[in-house]
């Protein structure tokens, strides 16, 4: 069902609304260039950006090429990673999505959606960040926050992220996809907590019809 002009008019309000509220919000993961910021968000997977950030501070360092990272053993990465926990698994994906970088890309992150799924533990959500954030291309970011704050605010009713992002594409201009994600993403770190939301101190509390609750 596509979004009627209402459901976008009330969007575009809540978008200005958090512009002005947030007009630094951003990506908050530390980043040169489009493998930092693939690795860095496969290692914030539940995680904090702050704590990822201190890891990849040397991480990439020690590691400074995709074809560094595919070289790595399992139990060395597993060491430098141990802080943004679940290190078993981020150290799989992280060696596997080099090894298919290298293998499969000369070592460059590719700059499609489909390209970027293809690897392995990259979902639409990670590669939306790369895509977003470096290749400036129109990118709807569905992590936690987004999933929480955009369904309090009857912007969606999708449960899952995939569906989601289909439901805040239709509300808004590709210009406004991904400084949206990284706004709503604010608004849900600083204000709109999953437990307890701060009702009184929230820039877009006349469109939430969670605010009485």
């Amino acid at each position: 069902m596509f979004a009627g002009l209402v459901d976008r008019e009330r969007a575009a309000k809540i978008n200005r609304a958090l512009a002005k509220a947030y007009p630094d919000a951003r990506c908050l993961l530390d980043y040169s260039n489009a493998r930092e910021l693939l690795l860095a968000t496969i290692l914030a997977a539940q995680c904090t950006d702050k704590k990822v950030n201190e890891v990849t501070a040397t991480l990439f360092k020690h590691y400074p090429s995709a074809g560094d990272f595919a070289n790595a053993t399992q139990e060395e990465l597993e060491a430098q990673i141990r802080p943004t926990g679940f290190y078993r698994n981020k150290a799989k994906s992280v060696i596997a999505t080099c090894r298919a970088l290298v293998e499969r890309f000369g070592g460059e992150v590719p700059q499609t959606i489909e390209e970027l799924t293809s690897l392995p533990g990259v979902g639409r959500k990670t590669a939306n960040v790369v895509l977003g954030n470096v290749f400036g291309q129109p990118a709807i970011i569905v992590d936690t926050h987004v999933l929480r704050v955009a369904a309090r605010l009857g912007l969606s009713k999708a449960t899952e992220a995939d569906k989601m992002e289909l439901d805040l594409q239709r509300l808004l201009p590709q210009k406004e996809w991904t400084p949206f994600s990284h706004r709503i993403g604010f608004l849900g770190r600083q204000g709109c907590f999953a437990r307890k939301p701060a009702h009184d101190r929230c820039a877009v509390r006349q469109w939430c019809p969670s605010r009485d609750i």
